[in-house]
């Protein structure tokens, strides 16, 4: 691809958007599950603590404790606690259950029965609503048992009972996400090039100026820190900063990259496997021949993905779609990263 397509895939990914429904926990609520829902069309590349400050403005009156601070706040998917560090787009490809969308320039297999995917927002930019009593219109979920209703994805929001099992505490609130950012974006920077050299001669500054650009959701400004991360001078591209998700209703392949584990225990709510290994942007080093996605995942979970070019037992998901097996993998990460600068692959089963 060309580098004006290139940008105006970055782009279009930058301008994805979900839909959010919050509610108070109905325990935390003056009037148990009456207050009004908060509604939002956000960035899918957030993070929930920047919306923390204005869900606890929002939902004061109706605390049943109103000094509690906002740092205390978390979200919660069906009982699963929501990791804060997670961009909101991850999380929701994970957990919110909608089916992904589908490349329109080529042939695709046969849509999968199992939804653990979204779709991606129409919207540019955030665009938020503050809805006065009751729910937010949904169209018909249809009679299929599979079918998962359309509209905003349902979340509850906490203030008490922090499920420290699950989620490192946010106190201070936005110095714990900013660092949590920052350390994202030095291990990809150490991965793509093998070492810490390059992030670490960004400067304070720059650092500074990333971050920015990521909370006020600004590409160009982002773009400017983020070109001396990825192209610097005189260091070559080593490997691909890669990550594929695991939900547990996938069964447990045969890798040749060890799992990490996301949760402490098998059975717990909305445990993870996050599998990762070096993956270098050519089939050797010897090798002209581009890495691509289908090899990779060929490489990582050759159980999974027995086919480089086909999927037959699985689908890779990126930003709520389906990405063709035969995209170049150095490509995808230069416009398809995340803002820590990793793909963040969801595995989603073939039915």
């Amino acid at each position: 691809m060309s580098s004006p397509d290139l940008l105006q895939l970055q782009q279009k990914i930058w301008q994805g958007t979900v839909p959010l429904e919050i509610r108070l926990s109905a325990s935390e609520c003056r009037t148990y599950d009456q207050s009004d829902p908060y509604l939002i069309q956000i960035p899918r590349l957030t993070y929930v603590p920047l919306l923390l400050t204005r869900l606890h403005a929002f939902f004061t009156s109706s605390l049943i404790d109103p000094s509690v601070p906002a740092s205390a706040g978390w979200l919660s998917y069906e009982d699963v606690p929501l990791k804060w560090h997670y961009p909101i787009g991850l999380l929701w490809d994970l957990y919110s259950g909608r089916e992904a969308a589908y490349y329109s320039g080529g042939r695709l297999p046969k849509k999968p029965k199992a939804k653990r995917s979204a779709i991606p927002g129409d919207a540019a930019g955030e665009e938020e609503v503050e809805k006065s009593g009751g729910d937010s219109e949904e169209s018909d979920p249809g009679s299929s048992e599979n079918k998962v209703e359309d509209g905003p994805w349902k979340l509850v929001l906490h203030f008490t009972e922090w499920p420290a099992e699950y989620l490192a505490r946010l106190e201070p609130l936005e110095t714990v996400l900013e660092d949590a950012f920052k350390n994202g974006v030095k291990e990809a920077s150490f991965i793509r090039h093998g070492s810490g050299k390059v992030v670490m001669g960004l400067g304070y500054e720059d650092s500074k100026q990333l971050w920015e650009a990521v909370k006020e959701h600004d590409l160009s400004r982002y773009n400017k820190i983020n070109t001396k991360l990825l192209s610097p001078r005189g260091i070559p591209l080593r490997h691909i900063p890669l990550k594929v998700y695991l939900p547990t209703n996938i069964p447990s392949p045969s890798t040749t990259a060890d799992p990490i584990p996301e949760e402490p225990s098998m059975a717990s709510p909305g445990h993870l496997k996050v599998v990762q290994s070096l993956i270098p942007p050519t089939l050797s080093p010897s090798s002209r021949h581009p890495q691509t996605l289908g090899t990779a995942m060929h490489e990582l979970l050759p159980t999974l993905f027995p086919s480089r070019r086909s999927p037959i037992l699985a689908l890779p998901v990126l930003h709520g779609a389906v990405v063709p097996l035969a995209a170049v993998l150095e490509e995808l990460a230069r416009v398809g990263a995340y803002a820590d600068g990793f793909l963040h692959i969801v595995v989603v089963m073939m039915g």
